[in-house]
């Protein structure tokens, strides 16, 4: 079939709930993806912050191969030693207790809710605990994170959602302290807004809400699903900020491709949520994503992932402030090393479609914002290759 005999098929057999840009993409190398017609696309979206080390990784690829040919799926009646490698490594770099390996991010914050709550219900002796989360973050889609989803267009067709969730601004500490009630039990934020415009945590913010958690013996839950593993410099954003979650949620780059995600706790947390019988997973933590996600650790670490992103960041933030002042509509730049946001006073749907004809991935974020997540892996040289294929867009439109 050719690219338009695909995009046809795709349209009659896949439920229509994505509106797809019209390229369908066949194979990776590197950080440049390529599409049936053998057209390059420099990729500065990585799968929406998952591909942190491109494509065609051939470490990451031959362990996948080697445990496939191991065993794939074992459930979680019994150990297996992948995820149990992975959760060492994991733990370690966090400075984490515990760990539970999920199917998705969605699937994390599910958990994390869950841990709360039965964290308050162990605490008080009953149930009827609340949740305050953030205006504009966004969780996922199931009707559990749509609930602390602060973006009412997302969950308006799905009400009644959970009950017991109140909103605060994002940055507002004094709006957070307004929600606070004998009733709350948790606290939930991105550490970087993605989905709601590349907002990361003022400092002032986020050591406040760790202070208000302590005082009153609730739990500060931070969504790292796409500002973690290695993106901002640290491998967990919450690290910029010497404040410690009780329990953080992460995936996307967490396996880099295989559908694996994880909420991890302190012990504190750990010993008064969750029992046997309380939560559970069959695919969560099988072999083959254990094998992902401890090889994952292990070429951040053998590769000097966090380093590099330190030293490329700053090149990134230049080449878009650059941007920013050329162009009147591009009112401003934002973001935390390798998540960064373009603010436009134009369509940025158009902005992204434009792009992709240039031979640039890049997606949105909000109503208004550019987002760049690219590999982790990138050079300066992928910078001004960007910059360059931008700047002939941004011309585009100006003109």
């Amino acid at each position: 079939m050719n690219k338009q005999e695909y995009m046809n098929c795709a349209e009659e057999e896949l439920l229509h709930t994505y509106n797809r840009f019209p390229v369908v993409l066949e194979r990776g190398e590197g950080v440049y993806l390529y599409d049936t017609d053998g057209k390059k696309y420099l990729d500065f979206a990585a799968g929406i912050a998952v591909s942190a080390f491109g494509y065609g990784k051939k470490e990451y690829n031959d362990a996948l191969k080697a445990q496939i040919d191991k065993v794939i799926h074992t459930s979680n009646l019994y150990y297996n030693t992948p995820v149990i490698e992975a959760a060492k490594k994991a733990l370690a770099a966090s400075g984490m207790d515990r760990i539970f390996f999920t199917n998705s991010g969605t699937e994390a914050i599910e958990g994390a809710m869950k841990a709360a709550k039965k964290y308050a219900y162990t605490r008080d002796g009953h149930a009827g605990h609340e949740i305050i989360a953030m205006n504009h973050a966004f969780h996922g889609r199931s009707l559990g994170a749509l609930s602390i989803t602060g973006t009412r267009h997302y969950q308006e067709p799905f009400e009644p959602l959970i009950p017991g969730v109140r909103f605060a601004e994002y940055n507002d500490l004094d709006s957070v302290k307004k929600q606070i009630t004998e009733k709350t039990c948790a606290i939930f934020l991105e550490t970087v807004q993605g989905e709601g415009g590349i907002y990361p945590a003022e400092k002032e913010f986020i050591e406040g809400i760790r202070k208000i958690c302590d005082e009153h013996d609730i739990l500060m839950v931070t969504d790292e699903i796409q500002c973690g593993m290695g993106r901002t410099g640290k491998m967990f954003a919450w690290q910029h900020y010497d404040v410690k979650p009780d329990i953080m949620t992460c995936a996307k780059a967490f396996g880099c491709g295989v559908p694996v995600g994880a909420f991890l706790m302190t012990e504190k947390a750990a010993e008064k949520s969750l029992v046997p019988g309380d939560h559970g997973t069959t695919y969560g933590g099988n072999p083959l994503v254990g094998a992902a996600v401890s090889t994952v650790f292990d070429l951040m670490e053998k590769e000097n992932i966090l380093e590099h992103v330190q030293e490329v960041a700053p090149y990134l933030e230049h080449a878009l402030d650059a941007l920013v002042e050329k162009y009147e509509f591009v009112s401003a730049r934002r973001g935390l090393g390798l998540m960064q946001g373009l603010v436009l006073n134009v369509p940025v749907g158009k902005a992204a479609a434009k792009a992709l004809e240039e031979g640039l991935i890049i997606i949105t974020a909000g109503s208004d914002v550019l987002r760049f997540v690219p590999p982790l892996i990138i050079e300066k040289s992928h910078v001004d290759e960007m910059a360059e294929k931008l700047d002939k867009v941004f011309a585009q439109i100006e003109a």
